[in-house]
């Protein structure tokens, strides 16, 4: 049964990597729009990765400006290119998967920073990642368990739960995973990293009171992938859970990491938006394009 189960496994990934193959890249690059200090902006890279312009800090979540992932095809481009980017204070990475801690644009960052600035950013991990990015070039790295804040003046960062994993490799499961919510004055922003729908949000949005949420809606077939990734209809879910004024989506798109058409998942959150009432707060960004909230 274990050898027939692993087959069906290597099957469906076949068909995920032939699709990926033979599907054209497609997407635009943009410069991103740079605000005053007083400002929040959001810039979508692209997967699960955004620049956040907040309080006059500049801060990258999970960035990952592959072209490939192994052997899975990028089938849309990053919206920005990193060079375009200003220095960078901080970087943020919810867990130790590929497709969200990538190495090399990690490296590419944190010189680029370097070049313009002087100095490397500051990246902050979940606890048990730190070996991961130790030598890529940044100043500091600061590891956090949950409900754990770093502060810095008037910007801080609190690590939150998700319900997820976060093993980088089959075994090594004592690396943490989690959600940000990043503050500096009003504003106040959730990235909730990888995750299936859970408890969770209700508190986050109760103890924190995010007023943005970056939320998750692809990756949710077959239906067993829902218990570590959010559907669009999870996603609306966790949005009046938080009580956040505003969504954006993100996880869905760029990589084809599971078997729901490319075009669905925003489909679908369009539909169980306007069901809930809720669709003027929903906000479906292209790569590379700002939007000031």
């Amino acid at each position: 049964m274990l050898n027939i189960s692993l087959k069906n496994k290597a099957r469906q990934f076949g068909r995920l990597v032939r699709h990926s193959a033979g599907t054209r890249r497609t997407g635009k690059t943009r410069k991103p729009i740079l605000v005053d200090n007083k400002d929040l902006a959001v810039t979508f890279i692209g997967h699960s990765g955004f620049f956040l312009q907040i309080g006059g800090k500049n801060v990258v979540v999970d960035p990952n400006f592959a072209q490939w992932l192994f052997i899975l095809k990028r089938l849309r481009v990053p919206g920005v290119r990193i060079k375009d980017l200003p220095p960078i204070d901080y970087v943020l990475v919810t867990h130790a998967h590929f497709d969200h801690l990538h190495k090399p644009s990690l490296r590419a960052i944190a010189r680029m920073t370097r070049r313009k600035s002087g100095a490397p950013p500051q990246i902050i991990v979940p606890r048990g990642v730190h070996d991961l990015i130790y030598g890529l070039g940044y100043r500091e790295i600061a590891e956090l368990e949950w409900w754990e804040e770093y502060a810095d003046q008037n910007f801080s960062v609190t690590h939150v739960p998700a319900r997820h994993w976060g093993a980088r490799m089959l075994r090594d499961y004592h690396r943490g995973f989690g959600g940000y919510v990043i503050r500096s004055g009003e504003h106040s922003i959730y990235h909730a990293g990888d995750t299936a729908y859970f408890g969770g949000f209700r508190e986050i949005g109760n103890r924190l009171r995010p007023r943005g949420a970056l939320l998750p809606i692809g990756a949710y077939k077959p239906a067993s992938y829902r218990n570590v990734h959010t559907s669009p209809e999870d996603a609306v879910r966790a949005f009046i859970d938080l009580g956040a004024e505003w969504m954006v989506p993100m996880h869905y798109g760029t990589f084809r990491l599971s078997h729901e058409p490319m075009e669905e998942p925003v489909q679908l959150l369009e539909q169980e938006a306007i069901a809930a009432g809720v669709m003027d707060r929903v906000h479906v960004l292209e790569e590379g394009v700002t939007r000031v909230f």
